[in-house]
């Protein structure tokens, strides 16, 4: 898209214009670097400063931070969401050519509207929906459903007979329906593998990070629920169940069997332990441990602010003394409690 006035984004998108309609903008920026060619948005208090020298043609903001704004500005109550959308509108994504490469290698009955790239397999009884896009080297497994409008990017590994819904974008290198791991111990202290029967169910609108791993069941499904958002280098265990419209950032890890309820954020690296459950709205910030199931929505924080070398020793070492520390606290206790006592029969 060449440009767009500032009037067809509110024609399109809603909100109030106060300023040019006429201006032209050619690309979302933020506050820093925008020009006067640029959009930009403000969706936080903490960046009102920038606003203030902001070059952008036009910014995209709150009702209370609209009178702070020197520039045009388009006013609405949820400015991250609409500068998102207008961004989308700005930068459409470019779809590949529907086709079947010479190259790839197709075991399948497709529609004419797929795009199957170089280098690509599907295997036998694949059900492949309407214009969906499969990238260079990857590999769909035998019985595996893929909905109308899916994009796969290069060299995802799809295990046999998962599920994968309508319009999921799965970036490169994610592998779904992996084996979990399910091993039980014989009398020697040997691994017996236990077989994983269970699929990988993808609902619609989900987005997966690149080298993302989705576990397949052990016995029933891995589920991930629609418009679930994954971030890069994500571990879902086997029997895991991911509320719709939930979002979780890189690098977290999911023991098997747990359950996420919808709509829930997850911090980056954060580590959640198998057969636990969290309820609806829950927020954990990055790097926290859950170690036992939420039942009330609202954010939950373990994480321990880093400190410099010599100041975490120090504090480590009264962390390895807490339980005789505790044994002074109640022996002083019961002490001032029986000094007490005497002084009131005195």
């Amino acid at each position: 898209m060449a440009s767009v006035r500032l009037d067809e984004i509110v024609a399109r998108f809603g909100g109030e214009l106060i300023g040019d309609g006429s201006r032209l903008i050619v690309q979302v920026a933020t506050l820093e670097r925008a020009g006067p060619e640029n959009i930009s948005f403000l969706a936080h208090p903490k960046y009102l400063g920038r606003l203030k020298s902001t070059l952008a043609g036009a910014v995209i903001l709150s009702r209370q931070a609209a009178s702070n704004c020197p520039v045009d500005r388009i006013v609405c109550d949820q400015p991250y969401a609409y500068f998102a959308r207008v961004a989308q509108w700005l930068n459409p994504v470019s779809h590949e050519t529907s086709g079947h490469h010479p190259a790839a290698t197709i075991a399948s009955e497709l529609p004419a509207s797929a795009s199957i790239a170089a280098g690509a397999f599907v295997g036998k009884g694949c059900l492949i929906g309407e214009a969906v896009e499969i990238g260079p080297g990857c590999a769909i497994g035998e019985g595996v459903s893929i909905g109308a409008g899916s994009r796969l990017h290069a060299n995802v590994s799809v295990y046999a007979g998962c599920v994968i819904g309508r319009r999921a974008i799965i970036h490169s290198g994610a592998v779904i329906g992996a084996d979990g791991f399910g091993f039980a111990r014989e009398q020697d202290g040997s691994w017996l593998k236990i077989p994983q029967i269970g699929r990988v169910v993808i609902g619609d609108d989900v987005e997966i990070g690149a080298n993302t791993t989705i576990d397949r069941g052990a016995l029933d499904d891995t589920v991930i629920e629609d418009g679930v958002k994954l971030d890069n280098q994500i571990q879902v265990g086997h029997n895991v169940r991911i509320g719709a419209h939930s979002a979780l950032a890189g690098c977290v890890g999911i023991a098997g069997s747990a359950s996420i309820g919808r709509r829930c954020t997850v911090g980056g690296g954060a580590v959640i332990l198998g057969h636990i459950a969290l309820a609806d709205d829950v927020n954990i910030s990055a790097a926290t441990l859950v170690a036992k199931s939420i039942t009330q929505a609202g954010t939950y924080t373990a994480a321990i602010p880093f400190l410099d070398h010599a100041g975490w020793l120090k504090n480590f070492s009264h962390l390895r003394h807490l339980d005789s520390l505790a044994d002074k606290i109640r022996a002083l206790e019961a002490q001032v409690a029986r000094l007490s006592e005497l002084e009131q029969k005195s």
